[in-house]
């Protein structure tokens, strides 16, 4: 048993008499992780890449995966039985079912407020992250309405006027909307007071006195998203630093609410991507990790709950006939990689090629209609054990956070 296995079963089993004993405290410091794309088998297949990795047969667990609460959640949506990001987005921060391709909207079109407003309100510093761009369905659902989620622009506009204390991630994909010509969104949320940083040195420089701040990923890349970690260069923004920076920036006496996407999950297992899949996995669980640090400085007080919208690709470990899988090919794709900038780094041998060598299975290109993981551990995570529905964790912690839903 790992020295960090055992910690968080000692952590688990003082949390557990606090509870019997009445005197569990309020979480006043709230990380909420969604892994768009991420289902139960994402997890086994990076866990099997670890320990091939480690010249062992089995899994190596993550670091999320070793929390002592474990559940799962339903993810379909109000029209659909296999959800789109939004829906799903929309899910999990409101409480509230909604139609594919509708955002922080009933399928009626009326409005609904995400529980990021419903702790805002509440006097606590919000935070909103991604890997993408801020104004994808995930990020977007914790602080704009659309019944259109394409309609970027919009919800760009929503996040200049949320009023929330910190953003952080790729840019707007939005700022390629026609309307960009009449006001930049850029120009928009500086203007309702967002001091902007492109990195991590403009943030250094940016942050002392800034009332909210906006981190992202540098202007000249493509969509100003995060690059994939395949594709990184020196200098490039990587979700564990938007973590890192975003506790830097909210950390205060009366605590934070941060959520964070790992938003490439889902781009690399649409594209059938085994690297590419394992290698944004591993970065997720690392963004993960570096709120975990933060955890166990103040273990009574912080709640960290690990899930996802949807699960993508229908990745499976095994191929047709057999009892194995071969995920040593994947290592060296990632060597092969290491400094080059490629827009696809499986320019010599197709994704699905690489799949056929390693045994591993896909069944689709697009999400999955299975339940989802949810993993949590701190204060009032023993809620998020067993079954649940998608829309059951937001309200789940708002009462850990004693904040009314």
């Amino acid at each position: 048993m790992s020295n960090c296995l055992r910690r968080m079963l000692l952590v688990a089993a003082v949390a557990i008499m606090a509870v019997s004993c009445g005197k569990e405290k309020q979480a006043k410091y709230v990380f909420y992780f969604i892994g768009d794309g991420m289902g139960f088998s994402h997890i086994s297949l990076t866990e099997g890449y670890k320990a091939t990795v480690e010249g062992k047969i089995g899994n190596e667990p993550l670091c999320f995966t070793q929390f002592p609460v474990m559940g799962m959640a339903t993810s379909y949506s109000a029209n659909k039985y296999i959800t789109c990001s939004s829906a799903a987005g929309t899910a999990l921060a409101t409480g509230t079912k909604t139609n594919n391709g509708m955002l922080g909207t009933t399928p009626d079109s009326s409005n609904l407020t995400a529980i990021s407003y419903k702790i805002h309100k509440a006097g606590i510093p919000v935070g909103v992250t991604t890997s993408v761009t801020i104004d994808h369905a995930t990020p977007g659902a914790f602080y704009a309405n659309s019944t259109a989620r394409s309609d970027y622009y919009s919800i760009g506009e929503q996040l200049a006027t949320s009023g929330f204390e910190f953003f952080g991630g790729g840019g707007f994909y939005g700022a390629k909307d026609k309307r960009e010509a009449e006001k930049s969104l850029y120009d928009l949320a500086a203007e309702n007071g967002y001091s902007i940083a492109y990195g991590i040195d403009e943030y250094a420089a940016a942050k002392d006195g800034a009332e909210k701040m906006i981190l992202f990923q540098k202007m000249e890349k493509r969509n100003n998203d995060l690059p994939y970690v395949t594709e990184r260069q020196e200098g490039d923004l990587e979700l564990p630093q938007v973590v890192e920076k975003a506790i830097d920036f909210l950390d205060n006496s009366k605590g934070f609410f941060l959520m964070v996407e790992g938003g490439k999950i889902d781009w690399a297992a649409h594209s059938n991507d085994l690297a590419g899949t394992i290698f944004e996995m591993l970065d997720f669980d690392q963004a993960i990790a570096v709120a975990y640090e933060f955890y166990k400085k103040h273990p009574q007080e912080t709640l960290i709950v690990v899930t996802a919208d949807h699960e993508t690709g229908g990745v499976t470990l095994g191929r047709e006939k057999g009892y194995a899988y071969d995920l040593s090919v994947v290592k060296q794709a990632e060597k092969a990689t290491e400094g080059t900038d490629v827009s696809n780094y499986m320019n010599d041998i197709s994704k699905d090629s690489l799949s056929v060598v390693a045994k591993i299975g896909w069944t689709t290109t697009s999400h999955t209609g299975g339940a989802v993981p949810v993993f949590a551990v701190g204060a009032g995570s023993g809620m998020f054990a067993g079954r649940q529905d998608n829309t059951d964790i937001p309200k789940k912690i708002c009462k850990a956070m004693g904040v009314e839903f």
